[in-house]
């Protein structure tokens, strides 16, 4: 089968080239992949900054059909449509596993690093792993499932999101647009996007277009001054840090109010944050750092997505066949895209 495989360690070093088709384990199905999203990680395996074990075939973020079981598996057939928490190689035995925290044992490989992922015909994975999809969801928007869950654990489950909270989203990027769109499904009253002149174009138009009711750039914007002319000098009640930029992170403090919450999200690429931490303390701030998904946010995703509560779609910029990922790549990293689908 063809797929996209990281090679070996350097950057760039992605090949399509012929792979084995896999075949399922003991407990293990084999998946028929219909979209596969590329991730921020995906870039970062391609230009050697993110931890991966080649030679490995990229992808996490996908959707597709159950076309064979291995031995012992009950709770799937053949033809049921799913989409997989990427938390495969979880130990199952340590404090986190066995307190329902699988998304960060530290023995997780997850598919398109740490194991071959979905960037190919098929992928194998943990029955346990899996979740349906409706009839009525296409294969495209079921390949956002993942990263909107990201988002719906972070700002549901750990922030935790409150109705009529005030919400300030750092970064237009999909993470960043899928954060606002969450926090709007969660009962925001407001919702600033903030992002950088980079941004202007593609990513800060298409935050108008989503409708979020105020739309920020810091090249020509005073954010705090807006921010608390929005809120009667108050401060916003949940910062939501999707850019990962240092200076943004140090300035969730001053857009916040006494008693908010900061929700982490970005990740800063091994960068030092020179961070107020007295000014955060002195304004009682909750920090919630979060990474990846847990089981609960998946059904409820799915849910959202499926009843239209969070319109997940509209961050899909193009769709192509596997292919083309070149271009694919090149316009994620020109922000040319933000989310794109290829099709094995």
């Amino acid at each position: 089968m063809k797929a996209l495989v990281k090679t070996q360690k350097g950057v760039g070093r992605l090949c399509l080239m012929d792979m084995p088709e896999p075949k399922p384990g003991t407990g293990e199905v084999l998946i028929e992949i219909y979209a596969s999203g590329i991730c921020g990680t995906d870039v970062h395996v391609k230009n050697d900054v993110f931890p991966y074990w080649p030679p490995v075939i990229l992808g996490h973020e996908f959707s597709g059909v159950v076309v064979e079981l291995g031995p012992g598996c009950k709770h799937y057939k053949e033809g049921d449509r799913v989409v997989g928490e990427p938390h495969t190689r979880h130990c199952g035995q340590c404090y986190l596993c066995r307190t329902g925290n699988v998304q960060i044992c530290p023995d997780k490989r997850s598919p398109g690093w740490g194991i071959h992922g979905s960037m190919a015909k098929y992928l194998v994975m943990p029955e346990q792993l899996l979740h349906r999809i409706p009839d009525g969801m296409d294969f495209d928007t079921a390949a956002v499932v993942e990263p909107t869950a990201n988002t719906v654990h972070d700002i549901y489950e750990r922030a935790g999101i409150t109705a009529g909270d005030f919400v300030v989203v750092l970064g237009p990027g999909p993470i960043g647009l899928l954060a606002g769109l969450t926090a709007r499904a969660g009962g925001a009253r407001h919702i600033v996007m903030v992002g950088a002149p980079p941004d202007e174009g593609l990513r800060l138009d298409t935050a108008r277009r989503l409708g979020f009711q105020t739309v920020l750039n810091v090249g020509k914007d005073d954010i705090v001054k807006a921010v608390m002319d929005l809120t009667d000098g108050i401060g916003a009640d949940l910062v939501v840090e999707c850019s990962g930029a240092p200076a943004a992170i140090a300035g969730t403090v001053d857009l916040i109010r006494k008693k908010g919450r900061i929700c982490a999200i970005g990740l800063t690429g091994g960068k030092t944050v020179d961070f107020p931490w007295e000014k955060a303390a002195f304004k009682v701030a909750d920090i919630h750092f979060c990474l990846s998904t847990s089981y609960t946010s998946w059904d409820r995703t799915i849910h959202l997505i499926a009843t239209g509560q969070i319109p997940a779609q509209e961050v899909i910029t193009h769709r192509l066949p596997l292919s083309d990922w070149e271009t694919a790549f090149e316009e994620i990293e020109a922000q040319r895209a933000l989310k794109v689908i290829l099709h094995p």
